[in-house]
């Protein structure tokens, strides 16, 4: 079956989410090579606010930056749902993290759109965007 887009063949369900696997013990893991396997090369992510870590970033190794930087922030990933839907997917997370009294705690969700088996595109959503702009700030990591 293919969409409207000769070229992209329509994933089943059971594909976008071994994709969506891939991605979440990749982040997990600190696998950055399995990362990089399910990213298109041009891939883009989008994180709202104004902090350090928003804005878009553009292409595979960006978005392997912005996770590592995350990390390196100490924030703790707690996947509540994967969800599938006809183009992709969306992880819906719960964020924590903390820094001297400095708290992040918030729902997340990031849509994933998939192409040829391959990630294009990130949007991530939150519950507190006033919050990632107070804890993602410079001088914190490397």
């Amino acid at each position: 079956m293919k969409t409207s887009n000769e070229n992209n063949i329509l994933l089943s369900d059971e594909q976008k989410l071994a994709i969506a696997n891939t991605f979440v013990a990749a982040l997990k893991n600190n696998d950055w090579e399995n990362m990089y396997s399910v990213l298109s090369p041009d891939a883009t992510w989008t994180l709202p606010g104004i902090s350090l870590l928003s804005g878009l970033a553009s292409g595979a190794e960006a978005i392997v930056k912005r996770v590592q930087n995350l990390k390196q922030f100490g924030v703790n990933f707690n996947l509540k749902h994967i969800l599938i839907g006809l183009n992709g997917f969306t992880l819906a997370l719960h964020n924590t993290a903390q820094r001297e009294e400095l708290i992040l705690d918030e729902e997340v969700a990031i849509v994933f759109e998939v192409m040829n088996e391959k990630i294009v595109s990130m949007a991530t959503y939150l519950s507190d965007v006033a919050g990632i702009n107070r804890f993602f700030i410079p001088g914190i990591i490397d």
